[in-house]
């Protein structure tokens, strides 16, 4: 009968193979179009409105984190799992690329559409004479007007710095985000430099540039600017009254209060008129892109002829009013706010697309803050970024024999052979003990595995759970750290990668950034935060445990909340709180200052190592030491009164009741949490990369934040980032280690021996002894 089934069943499968694969290209056609982007709020809309006026097949939107919107068309297009397309700026389309993420868009582009689209946003989407996108939108920051305050926009940029003297106490004559290198960049314009220069060389030093950095310190210091100022502060003095002038892009106005949008208006930005040229922004032209699969299909090529047609660009107007690219599409008579933004495009640089790009960000931005706080001059901060862009950028090494790896791994496999076979034998000696030994052993495996099944499939959850999550990753991290490049010239290079991270890339062994500053900065960051959570945690629970004290229970809630809140929202918090100019600890100082006549200047908290140290410590004890106070309370329960009681009976003071019965009873509890404690800090990346940003300079940044730079910030060097991260594994491992093998080696005579009865807690020889 079993068999007859057999026989029925692979007779069906065998006519309906054919059936399936005949059906495959039809499912495949049937199956909806795919379209990613990152919008949010009107953006949104009017996408969702543009797709639902399309006539063709079914389309799929899904709506992706801006965050993590590259790093997830990275990964699931190549694997065939992603969009068939999507809507990304112009600027990523080289590194799209290189991995092959992008295909030409062919006939999407409508009959005549050269002469259709505006000619810089073309030209942006533009990469060895294909057309790797179409244009829909194109954007770049221009100047916001508060015309409560002021009435004229400004001929120059010194006029509006003119403004210092005349306006309410309080109000900032421009705000902007000074130190970020995107907003930097129309003021760099105006003196002739670039980010990026000609063979993706870095193009931020020389006179011209220095005297640009020179000009906007000397705003900063003028108070014509407000210092450390970030799109949320911009976006709150702009509500607030308290800005004249605002550099922003269209987004900015989406976070404007009602008075505030009906007080706005815009117009391009001014000269400089120390240069007498225009300030050039960046322009960032977003597109929609077709994936390699997407290109395939006529229906995804269809819709992104529809997303980028001129009935889609009036949608767009309408609803997102973001300025268009297409010739044929009006702006409305009247409408400033548009009008303004596409005269700004027509004088605005667009923004390279060379990978070389990604990598002058992080090394511009610490330059500009450097000067801008007065760590250093100009030529001095622009010098050394142009150090970090080209160490970023030299060579990968050059590639390596897998041999070496294939022969010391199968050595190891060698070796734990022969290991088991040594001991097999030395369990049964003699060669009729060894043939008997390896018959019985046949039979004893045997009837273990199946006496063991029931047992197994209890833990086969688990076991697939942790391979899963835990194992496969270890493994595939440590593939990852042999490797260096990506894409076409991603290679193996054996350690060429742990080589360069142990050898400081060629430079001083205690250099800005190297691996040896970074490991001493973990471990005392790591040391203090530890000593001051259990420091905190044990004070507070032995304070909370006292029976006499009232309300205990509510102050155990609200001692719990700093760990309840995300550690994120914490972390922005607290950074907001040490902002040197609005900050609440700048508060608390001129509160003090008024009310005591003291004149204690504010703290610039990220301008200094031991400041911006500080501030990353305070911020991670206040997240850390709940933790160990809910341990420790939960230790100091199953401490015995009657000891406690026996050792003041016999005369031993509070000091002495808690420091050898109490800590030590309570030992044995705290060092596996002190071990977890020590293991989360050493990798609390949330914290040192939201409050500091590794500022100043990098030198707050540990092991953790130094690998993800190296993975998404200095050209996506996956390779070099895994082999960070495998030696953040091996100097926790064997940290751990060694504390477990010296607890092991602990005399017997050093455990707290003792008890007045059997089942009794131990109490300590010295427990009764008296000052």
């Amino acid at each position: 009968m079993p068999s007859r089934r057999c026989r029925l069943a692979l007779t069906l499968a065998a006519f309906a193979a054919p059936a399936l694969i005949l059906l495959l290209p039809a499912l495949a056609a049937a199956a909806p179009i795919r379209l990613w982007h990152a919008y949010r709020d009107d953006e949104a809309r009017a996408l969702d409105a543009i797709v639902a006026a399309f006539e063709g097949e079914e389309v799929e939107v899904l709506a992706v984190p801006f965050d993590a919107y590259a790093s997830k068309l990275q990964a699931a297009i190549p694997m065939g799992e992603g969009p068939d397309l999507f809507i990304d700026a112009h600027e990523r389309l080289g590194d799209f690329r290189a991995r092959h993420l992008v295909a030409p868009v062919g006939d999407a582009l409508e009959p005549g559409g050269e002469a259709v689209f505006l000619g810089p946003a073309l030209a942006a989407v533009r990469q060895g004479g294909e057309l790797l996108g179409l244009p829909i939108s194109q954007k770049c920051v221009a100047l916001y007007m508060n015309t409560a305050l002021v009435k004229e926009a400004p001929a120059t940029l010194e006029d509006i710095a003119a403004l210092a003297g005349s306006l309410p106490e309080g109000v900032f004559p421009l705000a902007y985000e000074a130190s970020n290198a995107y907003a930097h960049m129309p003021i760099l314009a105006a003196f002739g430099g670039a980010m990026l220069g000609e063979d993706d060389q870095f193009g931020f030093v020389g006179p011209g540039p220095e005297r640009s950095l020179e000009l906007v310190r000397t705003l900063i210091e003028r108070r014509v600017v407000p210092e450390d100022a970030n799109g949320a502060l911009v976006t709150d003095l702009f509500n607030a009254g308290r800005a004249a002038f605002v550099i922003s892009g269209p987004w900015f106005a989406g976070g404007l209060g009602e008075e505030a949008r009906r007080r706005a208006r815009v117009v391009p930005l001014p000269k400089v008129r120390e240069t007498g040229l225009p300030m050039r922004p960046f322009l960032t032209v977003e597109a929609v892109m077709l994936s390699p699969q997407g290109a395939r299909r006529p229906g995804a090529r269809a819709l992104a002829r529809h997303l980028a047609g001129a009935a889609a660009a009036a949608t767009r107007l309408e609803i997102a009013r973001t300025p268009p690219v297409r010739s044929d599409a009006a702006v409305p008579a009247g409408d400033a706010f548009i009008a303004a933004f596409t005269e700004q495009a027509k004088a605005a640089i667009p923004m390279p697309t060379s990978p070389a790009m990604r990598s002058t960000w992080e090394p511009s931005t610490r330059a500009i803050r450097k000067v801008l706080r007065g760590d250093a001059p100009p030529d001095v901060a622009l010098s050394e970024a142009k150090r970090r862009f080209d160490d970023v950028r030299r060579p990968l090494p050059p590639p390596a024999s897998p041999a070496p790896l294939l022969v010391a791994l199968g050595a190891l496999a060698l070796l734990l052979t022969l290991r088991w076979v040594h001991a097999a034998r030395a369990a049964a000696p003699g060669a009729a003990g060894w043939r008997s030994f390896r018959r019985s052993l046949g039979r004893s495996i045997g009837r273990s595995i199946g006496r063991s099944i029931p047992a197994y499939k209890y833990v086969a959850h688990a076991v697939v759970a942790i391979g899963v999550l835990v194992v496969i990753p270890l493994v595939i991290g440590a593939a990852t750290s042999l490797f260096a490049g990506r894409g076409e010239d991603l290679r193996y290079v054996g350690l060429a990668n742990f080589i360069s991270i142990l050898t400081a890339r060629g430079g001083p062994l205690f250099a800005s950034g190297s691996f040896y500053l970074v490991l001493a900065v973990t471990v005392l960051w790591t040391a203090v935060n530890l000593c001051l959570h259990v420091l905190l945690g044990v004070s507070l629970a032995l304070l909370l445990h006292r029976p006499t004290l009232r309300l205990r229970a509510l102050y155990r809630v609200l001692l719990i909340v700093p760990w309840a809140v995300p550690s994120y929202v914490t972390a922005l918090s607290w950074k907001g709180m040490f902002h040197r100019q609005f900050g609440a600890v700048t508060g608390l100082i001129e509160a003090v200052n008024s009310a005591l006549g003291t004149s204690i200047e504010p703290i610039s908290w990220f301008s200094s190592f031991t400041t911006a140290f500080t501030a990353n410590v305070t911020t991670n004890v206040w997240l850390g030491f709940p933790f160990m106070m809910v341990v420790t309370l939960g230790a100091l329960t199953a401490v015995p009164e009657d000891v406690l009681e026996a050792a003041e009976v016999d005369g031993a003071t509070r000091w002495q009741r808690l420091r050898k019965i109490t800590l030590p009873l309570i030992k044995p509890v705290l060092a596996p949490a002190v071990t977890l404690g020590a293991i989360w800090t050493f990798n609390m990346f949330n914290v040192v990369f939201l409050v500091s940003g590794g500022d100043p300079d990098g030198t707050t940044d540990i092991l953790v934040s130094e690998a993800y730079r190296w993975a998404f910030t200095r050209e996506a060097q996956y390779g070099y980032a895994a082999a960070y991260s495998v030696l953040i594994f091996l100097l926790l491992t064997l940290a751990t280690r060694d504390w477990r093998l010296r607890r092991r080696r602990t005399p017997v005579s050093a455990i707290p021996q003792g008890g007045a009865e059997a089942g009794s807690a131990p109490v300590p020889a010295a427990a009764t002894e008296t000052a």
